[in-house]
């Protein structure tokens, strides 16, 4: 009798309806003898459903078999048993092998595996986290920080570089800020990060995050070692985001062009995520975080100093070390202590001011041999690093005559010394005795315009000041270079004759 429910159905209706086999079966379409046999196992009070198991060849083995699943606690072979089963004597296939062993198997893991109770979690109460593989991103491996507010089911998933301490922190941090609170527990599989050994089968926490949750008002707790189980909601967190962001066959997802890319896609995951309907609690989770909220503790206002990333201490030159590249930081902090911690595809610099934490700058992320030198962070240097040319500081009363005619004045000097000219004092004292002739601010002026044109002979400056006395302010200047040419076209030729 290998009849689906609805065909035995049919039959038991046929038959009482005819009271006959031979008709019963016309009606249905099968065998008199199936008709008689399920209407005798109905007379008999037996359930015309179950299926009687036959007898088997393998039979006589089967307390041989029940013996090597249960002290192999169920994961022997089929192929295994069925080499021993063929010494002790056996002449089947090893299809009926693999028959008997499934059920056995089946039966063991029914009579042995792990039973669990449904967990009903409190608001405000449990936020639970783990990392997951990401994906590639200019070839550089990334990790994804996975968390789940068991309450209200709210998921974050923050990418990241790396799954160092100061990272951990960081993302809780963010975290914590995005949910607008604090959980009381802080859920978690046996990192180092997070568990620094186990003694007796007691796990020692690792004290910079005892002090963490101290900061936070959180107490960290972790599952048992190597029973992922006992957080399951997390880990199916971690499942869906590697599903839905790593790049696979299966999704059929393109490979990320930056890292900017990929915190995108992350975001978008998590509202798509926290905006849909749960089927456990038939809300979106965003809804009840809104509720959830009330029982979350307040955040205090400044991230633990761990989140701001590692400490280091600016140089005499403004600039901080991290990860082998020199990085500059804003005037003002030389000598102090600041934090660094990369974020995405920049480095974040935070310093302690007198209003508290701020951020003093940011650095796109460099190699080492290639420094991130940014020329705001340096006003009184100009122009980025480069040779300066000295400033006029007089000392003599003929120096300080002659530099009090103006800022032309200094600009001849500098340029007179580049060039090179010959009795730059005597220059300098004529110039000093014009200015007492005609006038200083022209006499400035003068100096100016020879400082632009290079010209620091000895009657320059007197040729300089005879033009502008006869032809007024000079117009645009004309370089002598390769563009442009001082000497007479030949446009004139052609109106010869004309």
């Amino acid at each position: 009798m290998a009849k689906s429910a609805r065909e035995i159905m049919e039959i038991l209706e046929a038959f009482d309806l005819t009271r006959c086999a031979w008709s019963a079966a016309q009606l249905v379409g099968c065998d008199p003898k199936t008709i008689t046999a399920y209407v005798a196992a109905r007379d008999a009070g037996a359930d015309p459903f179950h299926r009687p198991r036959r007898p088997r060849g393998i039979d006589p083995f089967l307390a041989k078999l029940e013996e090597l699943v249960d002290r192999s606690a169920g994961k022997i072979r089929a192929d295994v048993v069925h080499d021993r089963l063929m010494a002790m004597g056996f002449d089947g296939s090893d299809r009926t092998t693999r028959r008997a062993v499934a059920e056995l198997k089946a039966a063991w893991r029914a009579g042995h595996g792990r039973r669990y109770r449904p967990w009903v979690p409190e608001p405000g109460m449990w936020l639970e986290f783990d990392w997951g593989d990401g994906p590639r991103v200019a070839g550089r491996g990334t990790s994804l920080f996975c968390a789940w507010l068991a309450w209200s089911r709210y998921r974050v998933v923050i990418p990241c570089w790396d799954q160092t301490l100061g990272t951990l922190v960081w993302c809780l941090d963010q975290t914590l800020r995005r949910l607008g609170g604090a959980p009381t527990y802080l859920l978690s599989d046996n990192a180092k990060t997070v568990t620094v050994e186990h003694v007796a089968g007691i796990p020692i926490r690792h004290p910079e995050m005892v002090a963490v949750g101290r900061h936070y008002g959180c107490k960290v707790e972790t599952c048992v070692a190597y029973d992922p189980e006992s957080k399951g909601g997390v880990e199916a967190t971690v499942k869906l985001a590697k599903a839905d962001l790593v790049p696979t066959i299966a999704n059929l997802l393109a490979d990320y062009p930056s890292f900017a890319e990929l915190v995108a896609s992350c975001e978008r995951f998590c509202e798509q995520v926290n905006a849909r309907e749960h089927r456990e609690t038939h809300q979106a989770p965003v809804v009840r975080l809104g509720t959830e909220r009330a029982q979350l503790h307040v955040l205090p206002a400044t991230p633990h100093t761990l989140a701001l990333g590692e400490d280091r201490l600016v140089k005499k030159d403004q600039t901080i070390s991290w990860g082998g590249v020199r990085y500059s930081t804003p005037p003002g902090w030389r000598g102090q202590t600041v934090w660094c911690h990369a974020q995405g595809e920049e480095l974040v610099i935070v310093g302690r001011g007198r209003n508290g934490l701020e951020e003093l700058c940011r650095h796109r992320l460099s190699t080492p041999g290639n420094p991130s030198i940014l020329d705001e962070h340096y006003p009184d240097h100009p122009g980025g690093r480069h040779v300066h040319a000295p400033k006029p500081r007089p000392r003599t009363p003929e120096e300080v005559a002659f530099l009090s005619l103006g800022e032309g004045a200094h600009r001849w000097l500098v340029e007179a010394g580049a060039a090179g000219a010959a009795r730059v004092r005597t220059k300098m004292a004529r110039a000093t005795q014009l200015a007492r002739v005609v006038g200083p601010e022209r006499v400035d002026q003068a100096l100016g315009l020879a400082a632009i044109a290079g010209r620091f002979a000895e009657d320059d400056l007197a040729s300089i000041l005879d033009h502008l006395a006869t032809a007024g302010q000079p117009s645009d200047l004309v370089w002598a270079d390769e563009v442009h040419s001082v000497q007479p076209g030949t446009d004139a030729w052609g109106r010869l004759g004309q």
